[in-house]
């Protein structure tokens, strides 16, 4: 595996495919690159956090409030500024961590090497957990979006099989040739806010010269348990759904684990994961079940993960536990430390091979339209007050901010019911979708026709959710 550690595309020259001559974006960089005097104190967070919990009537009406509730989500609980992360929701939750791992997905002509460097992908999408820390970001608003770009070389090596990185793309009329291998490609991302009660996006991933896109719905289901919070993939959440369109449109469905955010009373937060997920691709009639396992002796993070890949029948998919997959429909098995490595061994083979190593690996930077160039619900430009005062550490001013934002949001949704009109998404033709894969309007697809080109100008939205 062929992945390096990641650095600002600013500090490399571009050899983007197709050229493009795009306007200056904002360089979105992971924490450990942000510069010291602008980092919120993690200290003073927890400080303020911690100290009205020790007044019994806070205690009482927070355990009151949240034990045994079905659904944090249910609950209107606004969190004061100094408490969040000067971050959006939209932009947060992503799962190109490693582009270049999404992008040679296609690559290789076996579609057992397919199925791995889709679980190669999938072991890179959370990286922002494993390298950093676990934080509440700003909740979204209705019709609040967010784009970027992400520009990455397309050096990842085939997994298994031969492969190859010549790709066909629209030249007028005609198509033409484009071998990728070590160029820069281009990926596009776009999400929207497409329902509010639920909480719920849509979401949408983009590469055309490589042939791939990914899409689907992100809600989350939490529940506090006193000592720490499960979260769960919301009802309308059915995982991540990966299209190659060279393959014949070969599909991956890629479920989530169930997640635990612990360290509450310790106030050091992390995330452990102790579950079952699947990714199942029917036309190559391949599936994986991946097992998350439960902490160590004596309470300590072991990050463990088992997994077998194996020959199924979409018509009869009853196999949902390792041990009940027969020995001789086993391809591969996998095993490893989901914060470190992750190996794979062959069918008949004792050979066990790397199939990603996460060590040297940081969060890759994401390129931003200008903020100029941003409409006023498109996510860096609606919260720029909230972040602004935090980043200062004007925590009165950031609450006043962030609070006036969401009676805005409450006020439009009234007058919505008044006048008995149905909110509906710009990007995205319905705010969910009864098979997890959201659609684009023609909208959505003009938008990402932009970020392909970097041509950030989009009109105004006609209406706005806050």
């Amino acid at each position: 595996m062929n992945s390096s550690p990641s650095r600002s595309p600013a500090s490399k020259e571009k050899d983007q495919v197709p050229p493009s001559s795009p306007a200056p974006p904002t360089t979105s960089l992971p924490d450990s690159y942000i510069a010291d005097n602008q980092k919120v104190d993690d200290t003073s967070k927890l400080k303020t956090f911690l100290i009205p919990l020790t007044t019994r009537d806070f205690a009482d009406w927070t355990f009151s409030r949240f034990i045994g509730v079905t659904d944090i989500a249910s609950v209107r609980f606004s969190l004061p500024a100094q408490l969040l992360e000067p971050t959006p929701n939209l932009e947060y939750w992503n799962y190109l961590d490693r582009p270049e791992t999404f992008i040679s997905i296609g690559d290789s002509e076996d579609g057992l090497g397919r199925m791995l460097a889709v679980l190669r992908f999938w072991f890179t999408k959370d990286l922002k957990y494993v390298k950093g820390k676990p934080c509440k970001p700003y909740n979204s608003s209705l019709g609040e979006f967010f784009r970027c770009n992400w520009e990455v070389e397309d050096n990842n090596e085939t997994v298994l099989g031969e492969g190859h990185k010549i790709s066909a793309i629209k030249s007028g009329q005609s198509e033409q040739k484009v071998d990728t291998t070590g160029r820069s490609v281009r990926v596009s991302y776009i999400t929207e806010q497409t329902s509010h009660h639920p909480p719920v996006s849509a979401f949408w991933v983009d590469c055309p010269v490589k042939g791939i896109s990914a899409r689907g719905f992100d809600q989350l289901s939490a529940k506090f348990t006193g000592t720490s919070v499960r979260v769960t993939p919301g009802a309308h959440n059915l995982g991540i759904f990966i299209s190659l369109a060279k393959r014949s449109n070969e599909e991956y469905q890629l479920t989530h684990p169930t997640a635990h955010l612990g360290g509450l009373i310790r106030g050091s937060l992390a995330v452990t994961v102790a579950d079952t997920c699947y990714v199942t691709c029917p036309k190559t009639r391949t599936k994986t079940i991946l097992q998350y396992l439960e902490e160590g002796w004596l309470g300590k993070t072991q990050n463990r993960v088992n997994g077998v890949v194996f020959r199924y029948d979409p018509e009869n998919d009853n196999r949902t536990r390792i041990k009940d997959v027969p020995e001789k429909d086993i391809l591969v098995k996998l095993e490893g430390c989901w914060h470190d490595q992750v190996h794979y061994t062959r069918a008949g083979s004792k050979d066990s091979n790397v199939l990603i190593d996460l060590k040297p690996l940081w969060p890759t930077p994401k390129i931003i339209p200008p903020e100029e160039q941003q409409l006023p619900n498109e996510s860096r430009r609606f919260w720029h007050g909230v972040t602004a005062a935090i980043l200062s550490k004007q925590y009165t001013q950031a609450t006043k901010i962030k609070q006036e934002l969401e009676e805005r949001q409450r006020e439009k949704a009234a007058q919505r019911e008044k006048d008995g009109k149905e909110w509906r998404p710009r990007f995205f033709k319905d705010p969910i979708s009864p098979d997890g894969r959201p659609e684009l309007t023609e909208e959505g697809k003009a938008a990402l026709r932009g970020l392909q080109a970097q041509q950030w100008s989009l009109k105004e939205s006609d209406e706005t959710g806050a």
